[in-house]
């Protein structure tokens, strides 16, 4: 039997739009699973978040007076056990109980991280709902639901926190700055090791910190121009702007220094060098009187630092530490990713 033209062309049709169709469901279940997995990561990221408050909630508590404390700390307690459907409930009863909290009376650096958790929480949440919001918009598609697209994956939900002013803003005799921008740079050497600063609080006596190189960005500064001025500052040494690979990472901290609170929004580079010897001639007046020592460590020497109570910053650096050698190397491309 012979097929007609219009025939063959109608099958020929039908095929094509069976194709496209294909293709597009093929497209749109894989884009399905990148957001699930997307919104999964950014609740891990939120739930870690929310735990971290808890316990600067229950060692924050742990300076007061029993009947002050008991209630605060069943509700980090109660915060932190609820399950995923009733965790927004206690959460925002927690905040509730911090609203109502005297930070006069509290300890600085206490309030201060406490500021700094808060803040880190609902960075977190705003990661989470962004997610949550691109994968419903996809999901609920009517062709998206027509072919089942999304497969038997739960839909994600929105996290709402109450967004209250942070404590650490109303603490006497402290001011909580507008959000500082910085440009810091994790230099690596040959054997992966990062060098670090041992810096101190001129306000607080016998506390050390390490920290990458790098500082805020001046006026009229680009990020790159800001980190390399740095770089060149604290170390002596003088790269090129496009040498550095990045931005890879982004911090947001509140945190208190030299009588002051901070709120800083950090972005971080990774510049492969050779080993060298860093030089103090360029350090500023500060930096005269804050920075006490540099080092060249691997992922177990910051672990030590940590250990021996010499907190370094970014908190997980030693974990991240594999991530910045490969973007060094220029493994793949550079996305800018939230670190603690």
């Amino acid at each position: 039997m012979t097929l007609s033209a219009l025939t063959v062309f109608v099958v020929g049709l039908v095929a094509l739009v069976v194709l496209i169709v294909g293709l597009w469901a093929y497209g749109t279940a894989n884009r399905l699973d990148r957001l699930h997995v997307r919104s999964d990561l950014s609740w891990q990221a939120l739930d870690a978040s929310l735990a971290r408050r808890s316990a600067v909630v229950r060692a924050l508590a742990a300076t007061l007076p029993a009947g002050r404390r008991r209630p605060i700390v069943a509700a980090a307690d109660a915060a932190e056990r609820a399950d995923r459907g009733d965790r927004e409930r206690a959460e925002n009863a927690l905040s509730a109980v911090l609203a109502d909290l005297d930070t006069e009376t509290l300890r600085p650096q206490l309030v201060a991280e406490l500021a700094d958790a808060e803040a880190r929480v609902l960075i977190a949440r705003r990661f989470h709902n962004d997610a949550v919001r691109d994968t419903l918009a996809l999901r609920t598609r009517r062709l998206v639901r027509w072919l089942h697209l999304g497969g038997t994956a739960p839909l994600p939900v929105y996290f709402e926190i109450s967004e209250r002013t942070s404590a650490a803003g109303r603490v006497e005799g402290f001011e909580l700055d507008a959000t500082r921008t910085s440009a810091r740079v994790v230099v690596l050497d040959d054997r992966g090791r990062v060098l670090l600063l041992r810096g101190r609080d001129p306000a607080v006596e016998g506390v050390h910190f390490w920290f990458t190189v790098g500082g805020a960005v001046e006026k009229s500064e680009t990020l790159r121009e800001a980190a390399v001025r740095e770089l060149a500052e604290e170390t002596g040494l003088r790269a090129d702007p496009a040498a550095l690979r990045g931005p890879m990472w982004r911090r947001v901290a509140v945190f208190s220094w030299n009588g002051e609170l901070i709120r800083s929004e950090e972005f971080f580079f990774v510049l492969p060098v050779p080993e060298f010897a860093p030089v103090s001639d360029g350090f500023t007046e500060v930096e005269k009187r804050t920075i006490t020592d540099a080092r060249w460590c691997d992922a177990d020497g910051i672990r030590a630092l940590d250990a021996a109570g010499e907190t370094v910053y970014p908190r997980d650096l030693a974990d991240s530490l594999r991530e910045a050698g490969e973007i060094a190397a220029g493994v793949g491309d550079v996305h800018v990713r939230q670190i603690a």
